[in-house]
C-alpha cells in the first residue's frame, strides 16, 4: 500500500513543531506518532534527520519569503504592496521566525537558510521601496531599517498591547509613505 502521506505533510508538520516546540522537537519518532504512522514513513520520504532538517529549512524559506513575495505580487494593481507587507507582517504571530532563528545560532545549516532569507527578504523590501519613487540608496537605507523593526518585533518576548500595537503599525506606515 502506498504511503498517503507526502513529504510536504511532512514538512508543514515541522514548521508547526519547530514554532511551537523549537527545533530539538525534529525527529522522525516523535513526528510519526503526531502523523499517527510509522518512522518507516518518514524514512520514506527523507533518507535521514539531516535530509529532513535541510528540506525543513528550505522549506520555511518558501512559506516564509516566496509564498509572501508572490502573494504581495499578485496582490490587485491598487493595493501598495509595500503597505500590504508592513499590516501582514507586523499584526501576525512570528513563533515560526523565533524559532528558525533560535535554530541558527547553533546551526551552521540553519544560519545558512536564515542569512539567505534575510537577503532575499531585503532586497524585496528595497525593491518595493524603489518603486514607490525612492532612490536605490534610500531604498536600501529605509529597506534596512524596516528589516531591522522587523526581526526586533519577531524576536520580542514583550508583545505589546493589540492597541499599542496598532498605534506602532501606523506610525510605520506613517514612515513608509514619507
Amino acid at each position: 500500500m502506498a504511503d498517503p502521506l507526502s513529504a510536504k505533510d511532512w514538512l508543514d508538520l515541522g514548521l508547526k513543531t519547530l514554532a511551537k516546540s523549537g527545533f530539538t522537537a525534529l525527529k522522525a519518532e516523535p513526528l510519526a506518532r503526531a502523523m499517527g504512522v510509522s518512522r518507516g514513513s518518514f524514512y520514506w520520504h527523507f533518507a535521514d534527520i539531516g535530509a529532513y532538517h535541510a528540506a525543513i529549512l528550505k522549506h520555511w524559506r518558501e512559506v516564509a519569503a516566496e509564498q509572501i513575495i508572490a502573494g504581495l505580487e499578485a496582490a490587485s494593481e491598487g493595493d501598495n504592496p509595500l503597505l500590504l507587507l508592513l499590516r501582514r507582517t507586523f499584526s501576525s504571530k512570528l513563533a515560526l521566525e523565533n524559532a528558525v532563528r533560535t535554530w541558527a545560532t547553533l546551526d551552521s545549516r540553519a544560519r545558512a537558510a536564515v542569512q539567505a532569507t534575510d537577503r532575499r527578504r531585503l532586497a524585496y523590501v528595497q525593491t518595493l521601496f524603489e518603486r514607490s519613487g525612492l532612490s536605490p540608496g534610500v531604498a536600501r537605507s529605509r529597506a534596512q531599517i524596516f528589516y531591522w523593526a522587523f526581526l526586533g518585533y519577531a524576536l520580542s518576548d514583550q508583545p505589546l498591547p493589540k492597541a499599542r500595537q496598532r498605534e506602532v503599525l501606523q506610525e510605520l506606515l506613517r514612515m513608509a509613505l514619507r
